[in-house]
């Protein structure tokens, strides 16, 4: 049983991984919670579902599924948030305008698609390979062998770069990159569309293995953001480290408890960073921060 719990722990850190480096790249360019992240995680699962529906192949559907949702997320940045922050818009009005997108989007995908849970699993289920003692499909195969590549990409992209160094730029401090001759509004609608691509690979990896609901994107932030704060905030590996102790922790944290007990093991965690090392593993800690 506890090699089982460690795969499927590995396999949900995976998602969690990649879902908080998207929105970690966000919120350390714009300095907000940019709630309407869950949302657009799941309308990257939406779009490969109406794709699959119009009889596309997997193969065409999903690249086509990451541009729309990236597409999305470079929307929201133009149509909503940079007039906000050329109004000088606090980081509060900026998370009440995400959390207003959040409904809106979650809404427009229960009104074309239903409430109802949707699949795009087209094959029989089968039983999984055998892998010390544990059992793994090849779609769960996939999210790891997908995931890990994608995420040591990112790191060497933000680190190895041009592009990447201005966004650390931008990140840590937007006013001098301003000074400098930086545009930072086109720095923010890149991490946009970064984050958006990564919150769509990581819903439609997910989706191809369980199922689809219109709120399945909130589960996802949550999760992501504990994996942000425990890992740092702006670190890529932090949110790698993150999202794998976020995931093992739900798992293995049941393996002598009641599985309704994953979510408050994963929130207890929450509350110890916050207390202890609000900064995160990886993280450096800061004298101001801007909620």
């Amino acid at each position: 049983m506890l090699p089982q719990l460690f795969v499927n722990g590995l396999i949900a850190g995976s998602i969690y991984a990649l879902v908080a480096l998207g929105f970690g790249l966000i919120y350390s360019t714009t300095r907000f919670f940019h709630f309407a992240h869950g949302a657009v995680y799941a309308v990257g699962a939406y779009l490969t579902y109406a794709g699959w529906l119009w009889g596309l192949s997997l193969y065409i559907a999903i690249p086509l599924a990451v541009i729309g949702t990236s597409a999305l997320g470079a929307l929201l940045d133009i149509a909503v948030y940079r007039p906000l922050r050329k109004k000088g818009a606090s980081s509060l009005i900026l998370l009440l305008a995400s959390l207003g997108l959040f409904i809106v989007i979650q809404n427009l995908i229960s009104l074309i698609f239903g409430d109802d849970t949707k699949t795009i699993r087209s094959g029989a289920v089968t039983e999984g390979l055998p892998i010390f003692d544990a059992r793994i499909t090849p779609i769960q195969i996939t999210i790891i062998a997908v995931s890990v590549p994608l995420l040591a990409l990112c790191s060497v992209f933000m680190r190895r770069t041009k592009i990447g160094k201005v966004m650390r730029a931008v990140a840590n401090d937007p006013e001098l990159a301003r000074v400098v001759g930086i545009e930072s509004d086109q720095i923010v609608l890149f991490t946009f569309v970064l984050g958006s691509a990564l919150a769509a690979i990581a819903a439609i990896l997910i989706s191809l293995d369980t199922d689809m609901t219109p709120m399945m994107g909130f589960y996802a932030l949550l999760m992501g953001v504990v994996a942000v704060i425990a890992g740092g905030v702006g670190s890529i590996p932090g949110s790698a480290l993150g999202g794998l102790l976020v995931g093992m922790a739900q798992h293995l944290g049941v393996w002598k408890i009641s599985t309704q007990w994953q979510d408050t093991i994963v929130f207890l965690i929450l509350i110890f960073f916050l207390l202890f090392r609000p900064q995160g593993f990886l993280g450096k800690a800061v004298k101001k921060v801007s909620v």
